[in-house]
């Protein structure tokens, strides 16, 4: 997979359809290609913080959606000396996404979040250069509009309505 000619563009112009229940990642570089119909994978051709930079600012220019954020849980535990560049990686990360919500998941149960999201949904993958693993970040995007308090008091007025 060669990297995408404008891979930025292919970015500005995929996430105005994106919307809730959609997902984005910004892959390590052996990120696999996954075959499920549904998920687009784009290579950027250049590093993970700087692929990271232009979609968090992205992100933010398009109010219709907000992210909720993943990592792999395995980042957490690894070594400097098995995977080097790894504490400066953690250090930038949680500088970078500081304030945001974070999460953490197990690689393989976030994969499967995925593909089960998939069947329904569209997921792009960025793949970017970088070459330590577990270092992938997941947005799993929702309504930038609404919130999950707003709509579980709809839920209730529907449901109280409609149980008279």
């Amino acid at each position: 997979m060669k990297p995408t000619s404008d891979w930025k563009q292919a970015l500005e112009e995929r996430l105005p359809l994106l919307g809730h229940r959609n997902w984005l990642v910004v892959a390590d570089a052996a990120y696999p290609s996954q075959s499920k119909a549904g998920i687009e994978t784009i290579v950027s051709g250049v590093g993970q913080q700087e692929t990271m930079e232009f979609v968090l600012t992205q992100l933010n220019a398009n109010r219709h959606i907000r992210p909720i954020i993943y990592f792999d849980r395995e980042l957490k535990y690894m070594e400097e000396e098995d995977a080097p560049g790894v504490d400066d990686y953690r250090l930038w990360l949680h500088t970078t996404l500081g304030g945001m919500s974070l999460n953490s998941a197990p690689h393989e149960r976030i994969i499967a979040r995925l593909d089960q999201a998939a069947q329904m949904f569209s997921i792009l993958v960025i793949k970017s250069t970088m070459t330590i693993p577990y270092t992938s970040v997941f947005f799993e995007l929702d309504c930038g509009y609404w919130n999950a308090e707003a709509e579980a008091r709809l839920r209730a007025t529907i449901l109280s309505e409609e149980g008279k």
